[in-house]
């Protein structure tokens, strides 16, 4: 494995390393916020910097909390010389893995001028396979980033969840609620990047 896919390994493979050990949160992006997206208002939350090319930052609604959220957006930055399908791929090939075990596996890719949203919905089962514990419904945007030195793929990406009972009527109004929410992060005016 050379240098360039472990990163993008460690890039797609995080999905919830939740910050058990950081006390403090740092904007290492120095994105302006709060972000405002689909209606709402979301401030950063959580960050992580864990190698010199991956840039993580987390943030949420009033009230809500990382362990437990209803709706999360993610801003990630990938630093160096990337391409957005290349990441797009390799998050595809991961959902098709899922999908062979989950029949809710399910995903949307679209294209426009080099960047990508895909759509994907995953869930976490029962151990008996009768219910759905979560549903996770995520947005994930894909785009290269060319400002001076800093060249990568900025990744902003929209969550929602839902838990146990809420699961029925949470896909339910996915169903006629689906396009919304990627308008609303295809829509979404990206920030400069300024990486610390």
């Amino acid at each position: 494995m050379n240098n360039k896919t472990k990163v993008l390994s460690i890039f797609l493979g995080l999905w919830a390393s939740w910050a058990g050990a950081q006390s403090k949160t740092n904007d290492y992006l120095n994105i302006p916020g709060p972000l405002h997206l689909n209606n709402a208002s979301y401030s950063l939350v959580w960050s992580s910097h864990p190698n010199n090319n991956y840039y993580k930052q987390e943030y949420l609604t009033a009230g809500d909390n990382l362990e437990k959220f209803k709706s999360l957006v993610t801003v990630d930055f990938l630093k160096g010389d990337f391409q957005p399908q290349d990441l797009v791929n390799q998050k595809v090939e991961e959902l098709k893995k899922m999908k062979a075990v989950n029949p809710v596996v399910n995903y949307n890719i679209y294209e426009k001028d080099n960047q990508y949203i895909l759509d994907f919905l995953v869930s976490q089962n029962a151990a008996d396979g009768n219910s759905i514990l979560i549903v996770e419904r995520n947005v994930y945007r894909y785009q290269s980033v060319s400002n001076g030195n800093t060249k990568g793929v900025l990744l902003l990406a929209a969550s929602q969840r839902a838990y146990g009972k809420e699961v029925e009527a949470f896909l339910k109004k996915l169903k006629t609620d689906k396009q919304k929410l990627v308008e609303a992060v295809a829509a979404y005016k990206l920030p400069e990047l300024n990486v610390k």
